[in-house]
């Protein structure tokens, strides 16, 4: 078995028990359970039969998420310009000003890149988290998840020197590039768990904070509402998670 193959079965394995310890932080499906369902549809009998009213909110849990994203603007921008490489590099091609062996090379090196920059924002956002004291409940869980994640750094890193010597046969290149690619999803997936986990809590204290009985998560374009009772309180949210950051 070859080493990159040992690499990425390995680095599945320590993933999956990094989704094993933060499965445990995040709600699954997005259900409820009977019992909570049960407590809430009393609280509602309850407020209906005193006059009373349900203080309702909302998030936009996608939108709160982009202060993550925020946080790590100046990695992005290496994404986007390798993109917009990898576009005109395209374009050439199609207008048949570069080779089919040339434009091969560079779009092998491009892609490569383009990992490479694609997981340095997500170590980076890593980074910033174990730093920071509003995620401390989750250091250890991320700072393991860190540990874990630098053989996939390495890969990377190696891939994309060998892509730009150009010495490496495609199906191998292709075959490589795959592998780190599934391993860099699945290590993404982990960060938006441990993400939507300060979400969550965000949205939790803002509630109590002010007395919201519910609170909702939009997923769809809401096309009336009453500002009275339901309430956004997405800004709200995005200023607590800054306050992390």
């Amino acid at each position: 078995m070859s080493r990159s193959v040992w690499f990425v079965a390995g680095l599945a394995v320590l993933l999956a028990l990094g989704a094993l310890i933060l499965q445990f932080a995040v709600p699954s499906g997005g259900g409820v359970d009977k019992a909570a369902f049960d407590a809430l549809q009393k609280k509602v009998d309850d407020l209906q039969t005193q006059g009373g009213g349900l203080q309702i909110a909302y998030l936009d849990a996608e939108d709160a998420f982009t202060v993550f994203l925020n946080a790590v603007s100046d990695l992005r921008q290496r994404i986007a310009d390798k993109q917009n490489e990898i576009a005109q590099l395209q374009q050439e091609f199609v207008n048949s000003t570069i080779s089919k062996d040339d434009y091969q090379k560079q779009l092998d090196e491009l892609q490569a890149e383009l990992l490479d920059a694609q997981l340095a924002v997500d170590i980076g956002t890593i980074d910033k988290m174990i730093a920071s004291d509003g995620f401390s409940d989750l250091r250890s869980d991320l700072q393991h998840l860190r540990e874990e994640a630098q053989p996939l750094i390495d890969e990377v890193k190696d891939l994309v020197s060998t892509a730009k010597m150009g010495v490496i046969d495609q199906l191998e290149f292709e075959s490589r590039y795959n592998q780190v690619k599934n391993a860099f999803t699945q290590l993404d997936q982990l960060l938006t768990q441990a993400a939507t986990v300060k979400i969550i809590q965000a949205a939790e204290k803002i509630a109590v904070q002010n007395g919201y009985d519910l609170v909702l998560r939009k997923k769809n374009v809401i096309v009336y509402r009453n500002a009275a009772t339901l309430v956004d309180i997405t800004d709200s949210v995005k200023s607590e998670i800054s306050s992390y950051l």
